[in-house]
């Protein structure tokens, strides 16, 4: 007996269903520690610090920034006991939206703070999720702690000629402009992710950012490499390049030109296949 078309229209679209239900619900499986080795391997090939733009390079086992590439230089160099400030001379993995943002207000946060939580799965996945990992000298990521960003006037510059100002008595800072943008995607897309909330204020701020500092290749390639790694994309910077969604691990997003040959071994065959999203998505996607 065959199958009028509309019947075999609404198999296939069955199917299609349960397929994607499927890739849905597949999660991060991997800890924070593990993310930092994936980081690596994603921005090797541009090894550039996020904040100063600094080159850094792997000696040893240690990611050393190279102070004279973009005229950094340290607040502190040496510490209070006379010891050299370790954290200038080492590249950390920071958290665009601080651990403290986005889990501040969750139960296990309450009850014992950063390190209670990270026995909580949804912590340890929204920690690890390597869209809101970028490279950072250690002062750097040291001094912004959980700090906000902000816009800052006439605040004096303390690492030298990296742009990165920073105001400790109100608990702010204000990044170079040209990666303006990509903090506003990052914090729409950890937003949308996990039901994180955002202000009416630092969502204006974050829409404004993300107009006058557009999607640039390097963010296109950032978002195919770790698409390879950890499955999913940021959507608010396929938004801006109309990037093909395509849950596939051995292919990337449509219009990246990245080969992703940088990746090792381990990152190219990661199973997981998408970030699953643990309450309602927000509406930030719909007027961005």
């Amino acid at each position: 007996m065959k199958l009028n078309f509309s019947k075999k229209l609404s198999i296939f679209a069955l199917l299609f269903y349960f397929l994607s239900t499927m890739v849905a619900s597949a999660e991060v499986s991997w800890s924070f520690s593990k993310s930092k080795k994936f980081a690596q391997d994603i921005y090797s090939g541009n090894e550039t610090t996020f904040y100063c733009g600094c080159s850094f390079q792997n000696i040893g086992k240690k990611l050393v920034p190279k102070w004279s590439s973009c005229g950094y230089s340290p607040r502190n160099e040496y510490t209070k006991s006379g010891k050299q400030n370790s954290r200038s001379l080492r590249i950390e993995w920071e958290h665009v939206m601080p651990a403290w943002f986005f889990g501040n207000q969750m139960e296990c946060w309450k009850a014992g703070g950063r390190k209670a939580c990270k026995r909580d799965k949804v912590f340890e996945k929204m920690e690890a999720d390597l869209h809101n990992l970028v490279p950072a000298i250690g002062e750097i990521n040291g001094d912004r702690s959980n700090f906000s960003f902000a816009h800052i006037d006439g605040e004096k510059r303390v690492y030298g000629a990296c742009d990165f100002e920073i105001n400790f008595k109100d608990r702010v800072v204000e990044p170079r402009e040209s990666i303006q943008g990509d903090i506003a995607r990052i914090y729409f897309y950890m937003s949308q992710t996990y039901n994180v909330p955002l202000t009416q204020n630092l969502q204006k701020m974050l829409k404004t950012w993300s107009n006058s500092d557009p999607v640039d290749q390097n963010e296109l390639e950032r978002n195919s490499k770790i698409f390879r790694v950890q499955g999913n994309s940021n959507p608010f910077v396929e938004a801006k390049q109309t990037i093909k969604k395509k849950v596939a691990r051995d292919h990337a997003p449509a219009t990246s030109t990245s080969t992703n040959s940088a990746l090792s071994e381990a990152a190219k065959t990661s199973k997981v296949t998408e970030v699953k999203s643990y309450s309602k998505k927000n509406k930030l996607a719909d007027d961005f």
